[in-house]
């Protein structure tokens, strides 16, 4: 059975019989029936259980003061195919080399985020938006479309001991939030993504937004023509698993945009 989420929000299952994925939509609760005993989770506790048992609580990466539940070579699924996953798509597991510079920087630089509004997009575990909260900002968003993700950085939050706010919202193209800083961790795979993105801090950066990004220099970031417009604030040199695991990419830079 595999956990995903639709657009609109609400839990799917999917089930593999005979090879085929049939697809059924469960409201409010996932039940387990097995002929006349039945077992009522809540949508929540039962991903949360899904992740604890199939992640592991790691510090092993470029920002040990954080714990966070990841999927790595210790687990099961880091060797499994795709199709045994109970997850469609556990991106959130992994923590990408943008995020981990992101979130490395900031705890590097705890100044410049105190007291502000910190906001992560694409946030998958919430790294980023936790080593935000840890340095005192005075608001740390945790911003995943995909509910699992939210769910999952949540508790990555509370492993931290800090307080995250989860918002699943498609926030890019919203304004007037009132965000001090906009993280954009490994959100540049994609040329016509990046396109929206660009676009979209464009308009935020009118109104003094900080706007930082890590990537370990992906093709669609480093084509576009905001790359005339980046300044490098930080370089990293990747771990040699985390340059392995990344296409072979050996560091990873944090920029800001030129206002």
């Amino acid at each position: 059975m595999k956990i995903c989420w639709s657009s609109n929000g609400r839990l799917r299952t999917k089930y593999l019989l005979n090879f085929k994925k049939i697809s059924a939509r469960i409201p409010n609760s996932i039940i387990s029936q097995r002929k006349k005993h039945v077992e009522v989770f809540s949508e929540g506790d039962y991903i949360r259980k899904l992740i604890v048992q199939n992640t592991e609580i790691s510090d092993n990466h470029m920002t040990p003061e954080l714990k966070l539940h990841l999927i790595t070579p210790k687990c099961k699924l880091w060797w499994s195919k795709g199709d045994n996953s109970p997850f469609c798509d556990p991106y959130w597991a992994f923590y990408w080399s943008g995020g981990q510079v992101i979130s490395r920087y900031i705890l590097d630089h705890p100044s410049q985020f105190l007291d502000k509004c910190v906001l992560d997009v694409g946030a998958g575990c919430g790294a980023s938006a936790i080593a935000a909260a840890k340095t005192g900002a005075k608001t740390a968003i945790s911003n995943d479309v995909d509910e699992v993700a939210g769910i999952a950085a949540k508790m990555n939050a509370k492993l931290n001991d800090v307080s995250v706010q989860i918002d699943t919202c498609n926030l890019i193209g919203q304004t007037g939030r009132g965000w001090d800083v906009v993280l954009l961790g490994d959100m540049f795979y994609d040329a016509s993504f990046a396109d929206t993105v660009i676009q979209w801090v464009t308009t935020l950066m009118k109104n003094n937004t900080e706007i930082l990004i890590g990537d370990p220099g992906r093709l669609p970031l480093l084509t576009h023509p905001v790359k005339n417009t980046l300044t490098k604030v930080a370089e990293y040199k990747l771990p040699y698993e985390l340059a392995r695991e990344n296409n072979g990419f050996t560091t990873g830079t944090v920029w800001t945009i030129k206002r």
